[in-house]
């Protein structure tokens, strides 16, 4: 929030307040598209705007375009619609890129979000090549810690990082946050590289059992990673 004071004439005058927040590269539990990023998140009063970038790193001549079906989604499962995009054609037209490495900045354009909210997911919803992210984390404290986890999680054993994330995760249980099923794919992942099936099946199975926000989008990453149980 800015305030802004003004002195003219022996008068104070206060300019109206702007209420706003940014979220900078905030985590999430899933997303489609490997290369497809979310640099940072604006919300304010007035609307809710996403910058993003894609990188065309396989493809000689690839393309881009964004749906005019575009959604954020409550935890609810409420929804708002894309209002407006910046620097990227609606489908069917398409960005060219010229070459692999060349990236591509756009705006995303929403409605202001409810009071209150954790997180969403942003969801593209076309035929084909559609791109979704789940469990967008708009809590900057919450992605601080998140940030924390993941850094050492990257130079810790798969022991020492069981135990981080399942602590993480019986901290945060109640809150329903959008990453939990992120929390226990992290958990397999390091039962897995400990070569624990037993742990891996136990957990895996309490995540099938649990009431994690979008479960069956984590399912469906692990089984189509082969692993189901």
């Amino acid at each position: 929030m800015k305030k802004r004071l003004y002195i003219s004439a022996g008068l104070f005058i206060i300019s109206s307040i702007s209420f706003s927040q940014s979220f900078i590269q905030p985590n999430y539990g899933l997303k489609s598209h490997e290369t497809l990023e979310i640099n940072k998140v604006e919300s304010s009063t007035e609307g809710t705007t996403f910058y993003m970038n894609i990188k065309n790193t396989r493809i000689q001549g690839g393309t881009f375009c964004a749906d005019k079906n575009i959604y954020i989604i409550y935890p609810d499962g409420s929804r708002e619609k894309l209002i407006s995009a910046r620097n990227i054609p609606v489908c069917p037209d398409t960005h060219k890129f010229k070459a692999p490495g060349e990236e591509l900045d756009f705006v995303l354009m929403f409605p202001p979000l409810k009071p209150g909210t954790e997180w969403i997911d942003l969801v593209e919803e076309c035929s084909e090549n559609c791109f979704s992210f789940y469990g967008v984390t708009l809590d900057n404290l919450l992605n601080e810690r998140l940030d924390d986890i993941f850094d050492k999680a990257s130079r810790g054993k798969p022991s020492d990082n069981i135990v981080l994330f399942k602590s993480f995760l019986d901290s945060t249980d109640s809150r329903n946050l959008g990453i939990e099923g992120l929390l226990y794919i992290n958990i397999i992942d390091a039962t897995m590289a400990e070569a624990d099936k037993v742990s891996t099946i136990v957990w895996y199975r309490r995540l099938a059992s649990s009431n994690a926000p979008r479960l069956n989008q984590y399912l469906k990453y692990l089984n189509d990673k082969g692993i189901k149980y």
